[in-house]
């Protein structure tokens, strides 16, 4: 439970951090100042109980908070359902149909490509060389006295 609470506080972090569109921003309701973010914030913290009451300019500035925070969490989950709906559209758009590339070794070492297409040669499917590893010089060559 604890794991979905933690789940659905960052993926609301991450849709009000995505950039919108902007369209919704231009509102009048939407439009906060960040000295007004800041007193909002402190005051509800001071004091939560009675805050409308004693003060209601505050209560407005918190709505206007609020519909912001909103308007970019719509526009931020807009733009991820946007996102996975193209590459679900994309993979149910790939063809199925294509044959599958199988790539074996003959009992002789050469390379068999069982494929109807392909732009590999047999040579590219080689693997490449690599030199040897020279070793480092024996203790006695590094001390100067002779091996025998």
């Amino acid at each position: 439970m604890f794991f979905l609470l933690r789940m659905a506080f960052w993926l609301t972090v991450v849709c009000v951090l995505l950039p919108g569109s902007g369209e919704k921003a231009a509102t009048p309701d939407a439009q906060i100042d960040a000295v007004q973010a800041v007193t909002l914030a402190s005051a509800a913290v001071s004091d939560m109980r009675g805050f409308c009451d004693r003060n209601p300019t505050a209560c407005v500035v918190g709505g206007k908070v609020a519909t912001a925070i909103g308007h970019r969490a719509e526009a931020g989950a807009r733009t991820i359902f946007e996102f996975v709906s193209t590459k679900l559209a994309d993979v149910k758009a790939a063809p199925a149909d294509e044959p599958t590339r199988t790539i074996g070794v003959s009992a002789t070492g050469s390379i068999k490509d069982n494929a109807a297409k392909g732009t590999l040669t047999p040579a590219d499917l080689r693997p490449a060389f690599h030199a040897p590893v020279p070793l480092p010089p024996r203790r006695e060559a590094r001390a100067g006295r002779s091996s025998v």
